[in-house]
């Protein structure tokens, strides 16, 4: 199988759950570390594209090169239809390239907030295990117009575009599927001081912790399976 190509967007972006349930999966990975302002791998030696969150939004594109060249990568993943996951960035990055707008959204959203599967996500092939009311860590101020063409896999109920799919070989989710607690650890130590959190975010430290103890497990498990179905979408590619 050739490898699944990862692109890193963000110094803090550890993959969470990836790595392992890609492994576990038999599917190899190939990082490519967007920020350094290297050129992305051909794809013709991917099976698959996943493309992570970042500190950016695409608004800073014409200041950052790195998100020019990524909606380049994804024209291309989606025009040779190798398959192709975007998440929170990685969404917004798949919408805006097909021409959807993205922009601020109605509310900030960060911690673990419900969102419930569309009846088109019942037999999808990365989200149709998802159930009503699961948990989802989000982490995001922006949020996405569907793109023509897309269908919605996953509501929320303060933002409404969690997850959509292009045909049968793109799909963009806006919640944070795929962290895990050392990552979200991390995340949290990273950003600065708790003060500086609160203020931006309306939460503390403790109040995320709190949810994690509650949600995380399953969190995980779900992000896993995601990413065990979408190395079988890129094995059968």
């Amino acid at each position: 199988m050739r490898p699944i190509l990862l692109a890193r967007c963000d110094p803090d972006e550890t993959f969470g759950v990836a790595l392992d349930a890609f492994e576990e999966a038999g599917a190899p990975v190939e990082i490519w570390q967007a920020l350094d302002g290297a050129p992305p791998p051909e794809l013709d030696d991917a099976a698959g594209v996943v493309v992570f969150g970042s500190t950016y939004n695409v608004e800073h594109a014409d200041d950052q090169p790195f998100i020019g060249e990524l909606r380049k990568l994804t024209l291309d993943a989606i025009e040779r239809r190798v398959p192709y996951l975007g998440v929170c960035f990685g969404a917004q990055v798949l919408a805006w390239s097909l021409g959807g707008d993205v922009g601020k959204a109605a509310a900030r959203e960060f911690g673990f907030v419900p969102v419930h599967p569309t009846p088109a996500a019942s037999d999808d092939d990365l989200f149709g295990h998802l159930a009503d009311g699961d948990m989802a860590f989000q982490w995001h101020m922006d949020t996405f117009e569907l793109p023509p063409g897309a269908e919605l896999l996953v509501r929320g109920d303060e933002i409404e575009h969690q997850a959509f799919r292009i045909g049968d070989r793109a799909w963009a989710a806006q919640f944070h599927f795929e962290v895990d607690g050392a990552e979200l650890e991390h995340w949290l130590q990273a950003y600065g001081p708790e003060a500086q959190l609160r203020a931006d975010w309306g939460r503390s430290w403790a109040d995320v912790r709190e949810q994690t103890r509650a949600h995380l497990a399953a969190h995980e498990a779900r992000g896993r399976e995601i990413f065990r179905r979408f190395a079988e979408v890129a094995r059968g590619s």
